[in-house]
């Protein structure tokens, strides 16, 4: 019998999206570009409305 992940619901406001890299406009001395990582304030980067102590929870 398959068993099936539990739905969680994703955030309302990243859309499950919870963290993004933004682009500074400069550059380090190797070439790369300056990136700022971002997450949701709402889901505090999980990207689910659920608190991330019932997320971390395992078993039966």
């Amino acid at each position: 019998m398959p068993q099936h992940a539990q739905n969680t619901r994703v955030c309302r406001d990243c859309d499950g999206f919870a963290a993004v890299a933004i682009t500074a406009g400069t550059r380090h001395p190797d070439g790369t570009r300056v990136t700022l990582i971002v997450a949701c304030p709402t889901c505090k980067g999980t990207g689910h409305t659920a608190p991330a102590a019932d997320l971390a929870r395992a078993g039966r």
